[in-house]
């Protein structure tokens, strides 16, 4: 009989409690916008929704990307077997490195869109509505930042491996299942901030 890895299981619980965390978040958003619903019409109508829908379709292809990256480890491919274009013979290296680079092309879109909302004035001390915009957003990069630097240590891992084996799929796919949380609370936060205004 096989046992659920320790790590998988691990992992499981403690999104478990993020998922608390995030709940606690919304709520925060939700009681601060409906005792002040003028100032979340003004300030929500200096958002870029097409540039913040771009940098979502961005991370959510990010997930697609992860997703074969755990095929390939899965397979127990760690590296590709072809040529660099040949992206059908791409292992869990190829396919982690490109989702982090779109993640890293997210919080850096979402850095530059930060830049922009503090020029028109909406900082963290602005408002109400500032300081549940930055804390949503901002504790969900800092999420990401977290995914991304545990894909430069899978990806390291599975270069420093001579042989590629079930304790480096396990990790990647425990990974995986951390990425696919953040992007789904992503699409949640994006719906909640930027779409029902």
């Amino acid at each position: 009989m096989n046992r659920p890895s320790t790590a998988a299981v691990g992992t499981i619980v403690w999104l478990g409690s993020e998922v608390m965390f995030f709940a606690g978040l919304f709520a925060i958003y939700f009681t601060l916008r409906s005792t002040s619903p003028e100032l979340w019409a003004s300030q929500s109508a200096k958002l870029d929704v097409p540039f913040a829908a771009f940098n979502t379709i961005t991370l959510v292809l990010s997930s697609v990307t992860c997703q074969f990256g755990v095929f390939a480890a899965e397979r127990l491919q760690g590296k590709r077997t072809g040529k660099l274009f040949q992206v059908s013979k791409w292992g869990l290296v190829e396919w982690f490195f490109l989702t982090y680079s779109m993640g890293a092309t997210f919080v850096a879109l979402q850095t530059y869109e930060y830049t922009n909302l503090i020029s028109e004035h909406v900082t963290l001390q602005s408002s109400a509505y500032g300081s549940a915009f930055y804390l949503t957003t901002g504790f969900h990069a800092a999420h990401v930042t977290g995914g991304l630097i545990c894909f430069l240590f899978i990806i390291g891992r599975a270069y420093a491996a001579k042989n590629f084996g079930h304790r480096e799929a396990t990790s990647a796919i425990v990974i995986s299942y951390y990425w696919h949380f953040v992007d789904v609370v992503w699409i949640g936060l994006f719906l909640v901030i930027y779409i029902l205004k």
